[in-house]
């Protein structure tokens, strides 16, 4: 039995989960909706405010997919009611910047234009300080590449650490060449 795929998914009040004959899950609750398609060999019960998954048979693939459906819809309850944010900062000593303009993310980091990114549908950004960037939404997938995807314009490089890392990410530096 899959150890994350026996846990049973708790849903809070005011959040509704239907299933549709073609195996589709839908999430609905106070901060939106979301859905997922379902292997058919994995099937949810829904029972005094708790999801389980049950599963056909004991294959390889249907044990993967046992604990991959479980964590898909622990996180869709979770956005559905809390939502999910990462946060990136920005670290250099020649004034890179993050600004909103326009519904757009425009990043000065050191390149001769700025950079402008727009938020994928479901997506905000929001710049509290110059050298902070939050990305929030209630799809944890579609947040968690938004914020990558900010990130990959400049990663953190390792002698100087300059660059738009994780604000908990922690960058391994390297020494720099020595004159003996």
């Amino acid at each position: 039995m899959s150890r994350i795929g026996k846990q049973a998914v708790s849903v809070p009040g005011g959040v509704t989960v239907t299933v549709s004959p073609e195996n589709v899950v839908t999430v609905k609750g106070p901060k939106g909706q979301l859905s997922q398609k379902m292997d058919s060999a994995i099937t949810l019960n829904q029972e005094d405010g708790k999801l389980t998954l049950t599963r056909r048979n004991d294959s390889k693939q249907n044990r993967a997919y046992h604990g991959l459906y479980r964590s898909l819809l622990a996180n869709m309850v979770t956005g559905v009611t809390e939502g999910f944010k990462k946060e990136l900062a920005i670290e250099s000593e020649e004034g890179f910047r993050a600004e909103m303009t326009g519904g757009k993310l425009v990043l000065n980091v050191g390149f001769s234009h700025p950079v402008e990114i727009e938020a994928p549908e479901g997506v905000t950004f929001e710049t509290p300080k110059r050298t902070q960037i939050i990305v929030a939404g209630i799809d944890r997938q579609r947040v968690g590449q938004a914020a990558a995807d900010i990130r990959a314009v400049r990663p953190p490089e390792p002698y100087k650490g300059k660059g738009i890392r994780y604000a908990d990410e922690h960058v391994r530096r390297k020494e720099g060449k020595t004159s003996s």
